[in-house]
């Protein structure tokens, strides 16, 4: 039996193409959820982006019909716009009939009570998935581009070898795997099945593990403290891995690691013409408010983090802070807002998008989509430690982009799991 999908206006702000999502199924979008898109649409970010794309997207599905009909999706369902049971009457004494949230739950209750097909709630607000339960409404949040944490892909996996697999890995630097049943670019720990406690490390590709080509690489007086390190470094210091994403908790060495190799490849070897650093503008706590001066000195406080790295990077120098402006004059570093990515080509550049967990999914697409030739991109970030309030672990763009990319030839993941920042660092990391 079909059902009936009454989305709220967060749903649709989130990812303007959650209308396609539901099959063979009937999409119901309350009137009041269309007031509150237009009032978003004039915002400089990225609701407001999501709100003019989908009002293009349903003015595209009219098609010479009216949207208060029912009208024909790609996927073999309906969308309307109700018009209808905007009413709150028939929901408990006291709930505030200007609300947009009330109007829209008075929709779901509505079509609920008539009975014709099964209704579902679909909202990202979890006060309104309460009050619809307590009407008896089934609510859910919107897992089309969910994934599940816990059992998020690490990168990392372990493979028993008999005493000859072993012997023949370390004497051919690699070894062929019958199985191939691991991903493209996935660490291997491998154990010798005659002796438990003799070990090795590898990486998977073409159904072949080979052995470690850069962990005892050292980047800027940067080398791997653990063997998470040596696989990050590992994929950053490959050319041919295009994407790499670094999950792990503060302290870890993401960043640092990530900012290390990127000087590397660019300082030192040349592969890439500039460095280019970015993170969303998301502050943890109060927004700081209109910031005065260039673009450069707005930034600055949103970039500090990178500069701390940086000049840690450049050692006892007393002139690191020139150092690093003669970097950005020269053009060899570059900070940039992802405000500012919209509309590029990047080509032949180390891109580094710091703090990746406050992205939605449709952001880091926007972001991986300005890759030019020549480019590598690196996302770093701890989705443990999410500042976007309409994202969580499961929903952000950094665990969403692992679990797409990990069976991709160019890409590689590590999760690092061993904090190196400080002993009082990873124990605040573990503990708290």
């Amino acid at each position: 039996m079909p059902k009936t999908f009454v989305l709220d206006t967060n749903v649709l702000l989130h990812n303007p193409s959650s209308v396609f999502a539901f099959e063979k199924n009937q999409v119901v979008i309350p009137f009041a959820v269309i007031e509150e898109i237009d009032n978003q649409k004039r915002r400089q970010d990225e609701i407001g982006r999501n709100a003019r794309e989908i009002s293009r997207i349903l003015d595209g599905l009219r098609n010479g019909s009216r949207l208060s009909d029912e009208v024909d999706l790609p996927t073999g369902g309906t969308l309307r716009i109700e018009l209808n049971h905007l009413d709150v009457q028939g929901l408990p004494l006291g709930m505030d009939p200007e609300k947009s949230d009330n109007r829209i739950l008075a929709v779901a209750h509505a079509l609920n009570a008539e009975g014709r097909f099964p209704v579902v709630l679909v909202t990202k607000d979890l006060n309104l998935r309460i009050k619809a339960d307590v009407l008896g409404i089934r609510a859910e949040d919107f897992y089309n581009d969910k994934v599940d944490y816990l059992q998020l892909y690490t990168g990392v996996a372990e493979k028993g070898l008999t005493a000859e697999e072993f012997d023949v890995f370390f004497r051919d630097k690699g070894l062929f795997v019958q199985d191939g049943a691991f991903y493209p670019n996935q660490f291997l720990v491998l154990r010798n099945g005659a002796c438990p406690s003799q070990s090795a490390l590898g990486r998977y590709r073409r159904r072949e593990v080979r052995a470690l080509r850069h962990a005892d690489a050292v980047c800027f007086e940067v080398r791997a403290r653990n063997k998470e390190q040596r696989f990050a470094f590992d994929l950053l210091l490959d050319d041919e891995v295009k994407v790499v994403t670094l999950v792990g908790n503060a302290g870890t060495g993401k960043t640092l690691l990530a900012l290390a190799v990127g000087l590397e490849k660019v300082l030192e070897e040349g592969v890439y013409t500039r460095l280019l650093v970015t993170r969303p503008l998301v502050p943890m706590g109060d927004d700081l408010g209109y910031l005065p001066g260039s673009k450069e000195e707005k930034l600055r406080p949103w970039m500090q983090p990178i500069y701390d790295n940086l000049e840690y990077l450049l050692g006892n120098c007393a002139d690191r802070g020139d150092i690093i402006r003669d970097y950005m004059s020269r053009d060899i570093v570059q900070m940039e807002a992802l405000t500012y990515i919209r509309g590029r080509s990047i080509p032949n550049q180390f891109i580094i998008c710091d703090e990746a967990q406050n992205l939605t999914p449709h952001m880091i697409k926007t972001l991986v989509t300005r890759i030019g030739e020549g480019s590598k991109i690196v996302f770093t970030g701890d989705p443990e430690q999410i500042d976007n309030p309409y994202l969580d672990a499961s929903s952000n763009g950094l665990t969403y982009l692992v679990e797409k990319f990990k069976t991709e030839e160019i890409a590689g993941h590590v999760t690092l799991v061993k904090g190196e920042r400080s002993r009082v660092a990873e124990i605040g990391a573990r503990v708290l």
